[in-house]
């Protein structure tokens, strides 16, 4: 089985040694970017530390991109591991969200509550 992030189908935003970062191909707001490692790894819990501090680093780079791009409020990130965690793509990602103020009518419990999707997740 191929995997659609192994295949480099995407624009790349940012990059460092083990680590990539592109903007999310269905985002839940403008701006949503995913920062994957370059090896395929299906879970965070198989990730080397190399690897998790060059993601870290990315997704700090990846908010300043934000920041200046779009002007969020706030932030999620968030991972979804397993298919009953919610993971469709089987290669290790993380979510960094902006959030905008007004985006839903109560923010309190971030991503407990549902985030209107911009474009419709097949």
């Amino acid at each position: 089985m191929t995997c659609v992030f192994c295949e480099g189908k995407f624009t790349v935003v940012l990059e460092n040694n083990l680590a990539v970062g592109f903007y999310d191909k269905y985002p839940v707001q403008k701006g949503h970017l995913l920062i994957i490692p370059k090896r395929h790894i299906k879970s965070y819990f198989d990730v080397s530390q190399d690897e998790l501090s060059d993601i870290h680093k990315l997704i700090l780079e990846g908010k300043k991109i934000i920041d200046t791009k779009f002007s969020p409020d706030g932030y999620n990130v968030g991972v979804n591991i397993g298919e009953f965690g919610g993971q469709t793509v089987p290669h290790l990602h993380f979510h960094l969200i902006p959030r905008y103020k007004g985006d839903i009518d109560d923010p309190r419990g971030g991503i407990r509550k549902m985030i209107p999707n911009l474009v419709q997740y097949p």
